[in-house]
């Protein structure tokens, strides 16, 4: 990922992506991965995400990494926080109560800096990452986060239409990136009202990941899923 360039449109204000609200699909689907009071979260390529503070809100603690600093200074003052910066390598971590964000290249962030985590909610970084580097972004984040289970969210469209991100993934793009480490379910596919930035057709896709025990694997459609998908926000 290029970093200028994405320091560029957060200096613009070129953050069409943002979403002042907490998204649906984190709000009606994290009850899937079956986590508890206090578990630790990781949000990849977290930007200053309303999501945070909808999981710190409701007693979650957050992990996450971002590539632009002033998104995280962003996040840190739009709720209050002064967080104790620290730098690890070619990381700073910002750290505030039950708050960890890292500020650098996702591919720079270890297990051992990260911590343990109990799940990851991936609503717009798989599908920020350039196709040629979706695979090994996945496997590096099950790495990093020892097979933790995965809501992640992405879309779909003719990519002849749109350059750039959010990169479409289809379906078999998933399998390919997590098929062999996790049990898939798609837990929901809804069209986006308008199209994507009103030019192509689209559809958003909500997955639940959780790790593969390869010894009783189950098909999609038996991993059982609560709490439907309210389709009138897409999130993109």
């Amino acid at each position: 990922m290029d970093v200028n360039i994405w320091e560029k449109r957060w200096l613009n204000n070129d953050i069409g992506f943002h979403e002042a609200e907490p998204n649906p699909n984190l709000i009606n689907y994290l009850t899937n991965l079956n986590l508890t009071t206090g578990s630790r979260i990781f949000v990849p390529l977290c930007g200053k995400t309303a999501d945070i503070r909808w999981l710190l809100s409701n007693g979650f603690r957050v992990a996450g990494i971002e590539l632009v600093e002033l998104a995280v200074d962003q996040l840190f003052s739009d709720n209050g926080m002064k967080p104790a910066v620290t730098s690890i390598g070619k990381l700073k971590r910002f750290s505030d109560r039950n708050i960890d964000i890292f500020v650098g290249d996702v591919f720079d962030l270890t297990n051992e800096t990260l911590g343990a985590v109990d799940g990851v909610y991936d609503r717009g970084a798989l599908v920020a990452i350039p196709p040629d580097k979706r695979a090994s972004y996945a496997a590096h984040l099950t790495q990093i986060t020892r097979h933790a289970p995965q809501l992640v969210i992405t879309c779909d469209y003719d990519h002849r239409k749109i350059k750039g991100s959010p990169f479409p993934v289809s379906g078999d793009e998933m399998q390919d990136c997590y098929g062999k480490a996790y049990q898939m379910a798609l837990a929901e596919r809804a069209e986006i009202p308008g199209g994507l930035k009103g030019i192509s057709p689209a559809h958003s896709d909500v997955w639940v990941l959780r790790e593969n025990c390869h010894d009783d694997v189950r098909p999609q459609s038996e991993i059982a899923l609560t709490r439907p998908f309210d389709s009138t926000d897409s999130g993109f």
